[in-house]
């Protein structure tokens, strides 16, 4: 009886490193899965951001994340002058210009 009990142990000492495997599967499994819904889309957000905002230029119409509809009438490295009325004019910082302003 002993060595049956033995071997019973024995055997399923050589299932553990397999078991332990298939316990992580579904964790693994859940990070596949928000890597390639979440993670993923967001860093193409962010750099698809980082390039409209390299290529803004005197003149696009834009909205900032503020909701300032205006016409950038002045560019440096870090800010953004926008003209939101005639003689009106706001000074933002670039990384708050959200968006292209929709045609009209």
């Amino acid at each position: 009886m002993n060595i049956a009990h033995a071997m019973g142990n024995l055997g399923s000492a050589g299932q553990g490193g397999s078991s332990q495997w298939m316990s992580f599967l579904p964790l693994i499994l859940l990070f596949v899965v928000f890597y390639f819904l979440l993670i993923r889309p967001q860093q193409k957000r962010a750099k698809q951001q980082k390039q409209f905002l390299e290529n803004l230029k005197k003149g696009d119409d834009v909205v900032t994340s503020g909701g300032l509809y205006g016409k950038i009438t002045g560019l440096t490295d870090s800010t953004v002058t926008i003209e939101i009325a005639e003689k009106v004019r706001v000074k933002v910082a670039k990384s708050a210009v959200a968006q292209q302003a929709p045609q009209q």
